[in-house]
């Protein structure tokens, strides 16, 4: 309850008082714009870049098998707060129905505040696909570069997001993305990555597919990514 009237109340106060606001995306501007249209004028785009450290390292099958993912294995990766506006269900029902009765990769979700981690281990075992879905807590910085750096693609599918710092630190680790069409998404991504309909788990699916199986695809996306994410800086 406190957490919703900061956000209901607490935001829109202050920048009602605000004599400038820099926002990190143009769809976050364009968010505010339409709830406080006086703020118009006074609102900035800084687009977030990427850290230094987000760079493609070669693949440690030691620090993946630390994080439960067999070496060699290969595996589509999700990266977010357990919150229902990141789409993580859609994420695993678009992966079990993409890949329900082949066995080609793994699903490896990175999620903190896994308060509904149950509720996705739940729906992986009706899906059919509990055997091959991974939940990593909140891993420290270099496991989350190795674990970019080695992945098959990042899906992205979030519902809304200010920025989505996943997509350009996926990117900058040379990792294909697969995200959302609304949003900040397609404005980080900057035409570097496949854009989907998040609520349409038959097109994600598709989507991602096509990543695993299209290996020309796939390089070009972590081409297109990594220059992308160096224009981000």
């Amino acid at each position: 309850r406190i957490e919703r009237a900061y956000y209901q109340h607490g935001i829109t106060r202050a920048l009602r008082q605000s004599a400038l606001t820099a926002t990190v995306s143009e769809a976050t501007r364009s968010a505010i714009r339409k709830i406080l249209p006086e703020m118009t004028n006074r609102i900035h785009v800084t687009l977030s870049g990427v850290a230094e450290d987000f760079a493609a390292v070669p693949r440690d099958d030691t620090v993946l098998t630390s994080l439960g993912i067999p070496a060699g294995r290969r595996y589509c990766l999700v990266v977010g707060q357990g919150a229902p506006y990141k789409n993580h269900e859609g994420a695993l029902r678009a992966f079990a129905e993409a890949f329900g009765a082949d066995d080609p990769l793994d699903l490896v979700l990175v999620r903190r505040r896994t308060n509904t981690g149950q509720q996705l281990e739940r729906l992986a075992c009706t899906l059919g696909v509990a055997e091959r879905v991974r939940f990593v807590e909140q891993v420290e910085r270099k496991a989350l570069v190795q674990l970019y750096s080695a992945a098959e693609m990042l899906l992205h599918p979030s519902l809304a997001e200010g920025f989505g710092n996943p997509v350009a630190e996926a990117m900058a680790c040379g990792c294909p993305v697969i995200t959302s069409d609304c949003s900040a998404m397609p404005e980080v991504a900057g035409g570097a990555a496949l854009l989907v309909d998040p609520r349409d788990t038959g097109q994600i699916a598709t989507a991602v597919r096509r990543v695993a199986q299209d290996r020309g695809l796939a390089a070009n996306l972590r081409a297109r990514g990594l220059a992308r994410a160096a224009a981000l800086d």
